[in-house]
């Protein structure tokens, strides 16, 4: 007996469905989260039914953004051990502009996530979508407060989490209108407060973040 054909263009349908989704649930619920998932597929342009296909409820919905979130920060942190990651041998203040510049893109996409992971997921999954960042920012800490360039009033670790209290505070003014910027700002501030003289803070985020846009 034959084995039945898949039919790749409703394999690529479903993909492109599901996908639609993803995309259509971060943008209906950092409008509004509390957007169910009955609205979300009207915005999306399917029917009920597609959604539940993919998704048979909030929870599994929230989570797949939050798998999203995780693998983009991965990709952005890179290795959490400071004598692995592609910056161990540059300075310790231009690693963490360029770790601020790259990370703002996947903070800004999923700020409101965040808040939603903690009413909805839970505050270790939220650790846990974090993680990545969490390390590769304490790595770079640690090696700048060891040559004097950051604070080393505070260990590592709390630093860290001082700063990305920091940076989740700026991007939620960001999300509520109330102040705008690119990253850059949000950098300049993150090594102000790291214990960077701010013209050298400047000076230093305007020339990562130049290298960054030339590619």
């Amino acid at each position: 007996m034959s084995k039945p054909v898949v039919r790749e263009p409703l394999r690529r349908n479903s993909r492109s469905n599901r996908a639609r989704i993803l995309a259509t649930a971060r943008q209906e619920l950092g409008r509004n989260p509390d957007t169910t998932l009955e609205e979300i597929a009207r915005a999306a342009g399917v029917v009920r039914r597609t959604v539940f296909g993919h998704f048979p409820g909030r929870a599994a919905l929230l989570e797949a953004l939050a798998e999203e979130a995780s693998e983009a920060l991965r990709g952005v942190a890179g290795a959490s051990d400071a004598s692995d990651a592609p910056d161990a041998e540059e300075p310790p203040e231009r690693a963490l502009a360029r770790f601020v510049l790259s990370v703002w893109p996947v903070g800004d996409r999923y700020r409101l996530l965040l808040t939603l992971a903690r009413r909805d997921l839970g505050t270790e999954r939220v650790a846990e979508i974090l993680a990545p960042a969490r390390h590769r920012a304490t790595a770079i800490l640690d090696r700048g407060g060891s040559a004097g360039v950051f604070h080393d009033h505070l260990p590592a670790p709390v630093l860290s989490a001082a700063l990305e209290a920091l940076t989740l505070s700026l991007l939620e003014s960001v999300n509520t209108g109330t102040w705008e910027d690119d990253g850059t700002r949000t950098a300049v501030a993150t090594l102000v407060a790291a214990g960077v003289p701010e013209p050298t803070a400047t000076s230093v985020v305007e020339g990562v973040a130049a290298e960054l846009r030339a590619g």
